[in-house]
């Protein structure tokens, strides 16, 4: 991949916050919301002061002996947990970011298998971790709240008394050398207890991954990020990394309501999601559109935009100025990862002027391992390998698809006290990502789907459900769906192609007002018809399923395919 913008290399978390901290001193790294009833503060946090807070906090975990321990965390995005994270890292402390949606026995399942020393957790998941101290499984020899709770020590506390361990020339948390090949941080895979795999992380799988990033995707020190992705979640974590190093200003979303809200708020210039969510948020721009009666206008003006484009005159950002708004005024660059996003979304965005970037990754690869930025796009692709990552596509069928595999700095340690299941991923330095796919000329991957989810057919021929599942998430009723294939009654080395749809309540009630759910059924089987059409013949989907129920998904919004089967079939 070709570099495009400057980027200094580090080795260790450490070196990018102490860069940070001397190259944007008095730049803000985070903005704290302070609600007291009604009234409502801002609080600025400085690169210089975030160091501060991290080095107090880290000393203070030093002096209650926690020097080379494990500190897992659980809460919400906020201050206290980038601090605590960071603070483990700089003091050489393994970090356990532990998803704070599990339920009580997940969480407990994985405090005891990650060997966690500590807990740092939001008050509001007390209830979870009072239950845990009471059963007395886990290792944890403090639990250290993120505010001032009664009968607990608090993240506050410890850090004011961690400044005057410093003030006393307190050294040895500062002075700490990091060994960046060391496991730094432990991460459970999405998926139930049993199946989640902890993946092992170094510094410099993070280090690594965060200046690839940084040689090709479009961040200035001037941008505003909402923090929207869970930092428990990889790709949270290391973006939180990513915005710290390029100098970017943070801010806190106050939940998924209030999106469009806090956009406008923090004059929020970048946008990292999933693509469910950066999908919504173009959805709600197209009904916004469509209220004010402006479709056609604005398909007219993208038009004629367009057609400047090639004359490279560019007035997507004064043209589209009053649409641009309605999504804060600043928004320049969304970034999209975790699955592809829905082409029609990317092109939607850029035609208003706003660049999109689509990445690749998995926990494995500490997460990137392609992505497109504003020189490099292929609608429908992931983009292009990073530079310090090499992609390679093997065991090819007919059609140059194979399973993707990958080596670089940025790939795992291995799955902690699972040798059998590392040595299934890890070959030669390889690792294999489980994901199909293929090459274009150009150097662009795209991907077909899952190697697991793949449906084969009788006659051998294969079918990737999220090729299917795209076009059909795109129908108005469609709130999701899932493809799969459903086993044939008379032949047991058969199945039907088949889908469970789930239909958008609101869409039906406004648009088919007295619609039964048989002929929501009977419009939606029609609409799928007609997608059949631009398929051969065997890609035909021939059965539907119609619910308004959600489909099973982990706490990362992924479906959980093999569970939705078995309540499928029963």
């Amino acid at each position: 991949m070709e570099r495009y913008f400057k980027a200094l290399e580090f080795k260790d978390i450490k070196g990018i916050i102490y860069n940070s901290a001397k190259q944007y001193a008095q730049n803000i790294a985070f903005v704290l919301k302070h609600k007291k009833g009604e009234d409502v503060t801002y609080e600025n946090i400085t690169f210089k002061k975030l160091l501060q807070d991290i080095n107090a906090f880290g000393t203070k975990l030093y002096d209650l002996g926690l020097k080379g321990k494990r500190i897992a965390l659980v809460g919400r995005n906020r201050y206290e947990w980038a601090v605590a994270h960071l603070a483990n890292l700089l003091g050489g402390i393994v970090s356990v970011p532990l998803d704070k949606e599990l339920q009580v026995d997940e969480l407990e399942s994985c405090l005891e298998r990650s060997k966690a020393d500590v807990v740092v957790f939001d008050e509001k998941y007390i209830e979870n971790i009072e239950e845990i101290k009471k059963r007395g499984n886990t290792n944890l020899q403090k639990y250290i709240c993120m505010s001032k709770q009664e009968g607990y020590e608090d993240f506050w506390t410890l850090k004011k008394q961690g400044e005057a361990l410093l003030k006393q020339g307190e050294k040895e948390y500062t002075k700490a050398k990091i060994d960046e090949d060391k496991m730094a941080i432990l991460l459970f895979t999405s998926g139930t207890t049993s199946k989640s795999k902890a993946v092992m992380l170094s510094q410099n799988n993070i280090a690594s991954n965060v200046y690839s990033m940084l040689l090709v995707e479009d961040l200035q020190p001037t941008d505003s990020n909402l923090a929207f992705l869970p930092y428990h979640h990889i790709f949270g974590s290391t973006c939180m990394v990513v915005m710290l190093a390029a100098g970017i200003k943070t801010a806190f979303p106050d939940g998924l309501r209030y999106v469009a809200q806090n956009l406008k708020e923090y004059k929020v210039s970048v946008f990292v999601g999933v693509p469910l969510l950066v999908e919504a948020i173009y959805k709600n721009v197209e009904k916004a559109i469509e209220k004010q009666g402006k479709t056609k206008l604005i398909a007219v003006a993208k038009k004629a935009s367009n057609g400047l484009r090639k004359c490279h005159i560019d007035v997507r950002r004064k043209l589209f100025k009053q649409v641009l708004e309605g999504l804060g005024g600043h928004l320049r660059f969304v970034i999209s990862g975790g699955a592809p996003l829905d082409k029609k979304v990317a092109q939607g965005f850029d035609e208003l002027g706003i660049q999109v970037a689509q990445g690749y990754g998995l926990t494995e690869t500490a997460p990137v391992i392609a992505a497109e930025n504003y020189k490099k796009k292929k609608y429908g692709s992931i983009g292009v390998p990073l530079e310090n990552v090499e992609v390679e596509i093997v065991n090819k069928d007919e059609n140059g698809i194979g399973e993707l595999r990958v080596k670089g700095p940025n790939v795992m340690l291995g799955y902690y006290e699972n040798e059998e299941a590392t040595k299934a991923v890890l070959q030669d330095g390889w690792f294999y990502t489980g994901d199909l796919g293929y090459f274009d000329k150009q150097g662009y991957i795209f991907l077909t789907g899952r190697k697991k989810d793949m449906i084969v057919l009788k006659n051998g021929k294969k079918v990737f459900p999220d090729e299917l599942e795209v076009l059909i998430n795109r129908l108005e009723l469609v709130e999701e769906c899932l493809v799969f294939g459903m086993p044939d009654k008379h032949d047991k080395n058969d199945v039907t192609l088949s889908v469970k749809v789930v239909y958008d309540t609101d869409v039906a009630n406004e648009k088919y007002p007295n619609a039964s759910e048989e002929e929501l059924k009977k419009i939606l089987w029609e609409q799928i018809k007609e997608i059949n059409k631009t398929f051969p013949p065997y890609k035909y989907i021939k059965n539907m399923i119609l619910t308004d129920e959600e489909l099973i998904k982990t706490t990362t919004k992924k479906v959980k395919r093999q569970e939705e089967m078995k309540k499928i079939l029963g």
